[in-house]
């Protein structure tokens, strides 16, 4: 599939009309954009992009939400239809970034695609699927599965992640999840019975209860419609948790399979421990949904953006990145998790430090936005 990206330099201004990749591939497309451009110039391309159509933009990915179907009484799949530039080509269990407009800032995070790592079918409509959990103390994760309309223009960010399924899949295969953790690996599931590979595959799936079961009823017709898939599920509320310890009670050949873990953080932890202890540790593959930050401490300071001459005041636990975003300045980014590296800037004076681990960077370092906050007034290279 000929990609079509729309490049634009960061530093470029809005005036001036970007290359659009892929002209060639695409020469319709091309003619409506070389058509829009005339009549457009020289005022804001961008802006009457977003006229013509929300999801037109040289600057941005965005797209609209099609529709937000409820999956259990906490939880939503939103399909989204994404604009230009987005590509297609994401591999199984990666996730994606979103944006959403709430109170006048943009709250970003970021959620696995549920939906097949396949091409759309020919003349309709391509979507992206994510599947959310409402979080007692998440105020976007509970807007997008309670408050977000059908018809909203979000922003998203390009799928990352390595935790993926390879092409083809190997022969005997594991699922270890629980919660919402079963949302990467459910794309895998869809994209191996698009290219018929389910052979040799064991999930052994938690929730508390049955009716907390994402995708309870595909699951089901998946192992009934496929020899090669068993599923096991456990509602941890009344038999408990699985005891990894002693998990060749429940598959005896887990030494032997390549196994994907995706739920709570201390069932991963639990999982590193047995397949360390086995000797096997590169037969685990781990996602872990939330970044572990060290304890805060420190009062912020004054951050200041050296190139756009901007400043904020901010506390020792909010994100550079954040900070930058509620004075009007996008800095670049990726998974927002501080896994990707798009983030990276020099930091020119200060101290920021690392909410990860705690560590404290020196000027003339450069440092990740999205994970790193203000330990006394610093200036980035921005």
């Amino acid at each position: 599939m000929a990609k079509n990206y729309i490049k634009v330099s960061a530093n470029v201004a809005d005036t001036v009309r970007p290359t659009v990749a892929g002209a060639k591939q695409r020469p319709g497309w091309h003619a409506l954009r070389t058509i829009a451009g005339r009549i457009t110039t020289p005022l804001l391309p961008d802006d009457y992009l977003k006229l013509a159509n929300p999801l037109w933009s040289a600057r941005e990915l965005r797209g609209r939400v099609l529709e937000v179907r409820q999956e259990t009484e906490d939880s939503a799949t939103l399909v989204i239809k994404p604009g230009w530039g987005f590509s297609f080509d994401y591999e199984p269990g990666q996730y994606v970034g979103i944006g959403v407009l709430l109170e006048g800032r943009w709250r970003w995070r970021s959620y696995s695609l549920t939906s097949p790592a396949e091409k759309g079918s020919a003349g309709g409509p391509r979507t992206i699927t994510i599947t959310v959990k409402a979080m007692p103390e998440g105020f976007l994760s509970s807007h997008l599965v309670n408050g977000l309309a059908p018809g909203t223009i979000v922003r998203l960010a390009a799928p990352q992640g390595n935790f993926v399924m390879p092409d083809p899949a190997p022969a005997s295969v594991m699922f270890l999840t629980a919660g919402s953790g079963i949302t990467p690996v459910i794309s895998m599931l869809r994209t191996l019975v698009r290219r018929d590979q389910i052979t040799d595959i064991v999930h052994l799936h938690s929730a508390p209860t049955e009716s907390d079961m994402l995708f309870a009823e595909e699951l089901a017709g998946l192992e009934k419609s496929h020899p090669g898939y068993r599923l096991q599920l456990r509602t941890t509320r009344t038999q408990g948790r699985l005891d990894l310890s002693r998990l060749a009670d429940v598959v005896a050949d887990w030494r032997d399979r390549q196994t994907w873990a995706c739920g709570p953080e201390g069932m991963l932890n639990d999982a590193e421990k047995v397949w360390a202890g086995a000797g096997i540790p590169d037969n685990l593959h781990l996602e872990r949904f939330a970044v572990s930050r060290a304890a805060p401490h420190g009062a912020g300071g004054t951050v200041t953006f050296e190139r756009s001459g901007k400043e904020i005041e901010v506390d020792g636990a909010t994100p550079l990145m954040d900070a930058g975003e509620q004075v009007g300045i996008r800095m670049p980014f990726g998974c927002r998790m501080g896994i990707c590296q798009s983030c990276v800037v020099g930091l020119v004076d200060g101290h920021v430090r690392d909410l990860r681990t705690g560590v404290e960077h020196d000027p003339g370092t450069r440092i990740q936005t999205c994970v790193s906050a203000a330990s006394g007034d610093c200036v980035l290279d921005v």
